[in-house]
């Protein structure tokens, strides 16, 4: 008997607990579909500011086209002569645009060609001519992510510095310029 009893008291608990279980899913369920059946209260909009006067600017920019040419054309100057180096050209803010690491060039050429481009494209100036500023100013080397050895030459507009050609490896900084200016003729805008 108290086996019998205890098989029917096992069934109802069974059955209760399942009941209770579909009835917790079944709230679940309908509570989600009651919340997405509301309506969605519209995302807050950003209010447009109206600017005034001269608050905007807009800069002039390389392509990647007359980056990729540039070091292209850098790079052949330097395989002509038979010298092993890294040519890059940076945008106005420093940013790699292009990277071109010769054959053989030297595991320093890398890093010094992108930092000759930007100090060149910072300062609107051949490297070789900062090189005699820091006669008068010796702590313009500490500026960091500078380098302040001829190879870099500014690639401007209308006067205004818009990227930096640098090249590393050469025996010298002279040739590493001369390298750099070949770059710069190729996309035709002089200095």
């Amino acid at each position: 008997m108290k086996n019998e009893q205890a098989r029917k008291f096992s069934t109802r608990v069974k059955i209760a607990a399942s009941a209770s279980a579909l009835a917790i899913v079944g709230v679940g369920a309908f509570g989600t579909m009651a919340a997405s059946a509301q309506p969605q209260a519209a995302a807050p909009q950003a209010a447009a500011a109206t600017l005034k006067g001269k608050t905007t600017t807009t800069t002039n920019h390389l392509t990647i086209d007359a980056a990729s040419t540039a070091a292209q054309a850098a790079l052949k100057a330097a395989q002509k002569e038979d010298q092993r180096v890294t040519v890059a050209v940076v945008d106005r803010n420093g940013n790699t645009m292009v990277t071109l690491r010769g054959d053989g060039a030297g595991p320093q050429s890398y890093e010094s060609a992108i930092k000759k481009a930007w100090t060149a494209a910072a300062w609107n100036a051949p490297t070789s001519a900062l090189v005699q500023r820091l006669k008068d100013a010796p702590t313009l080397a500490d500026i960091p992510n500078t380098l302040f050895l001829a190879g870099g030459v500014p690639v401007a507009h209308d006067n205004a510095p818009i990227a930096g050609i640098g090249v590393a490896g050469a025996p010298s900084g002279a040739l590493d310029e001369k390298f750099a200016r070949a770059g710069l003729a190729a996309i035709d805008n002089g200095r």
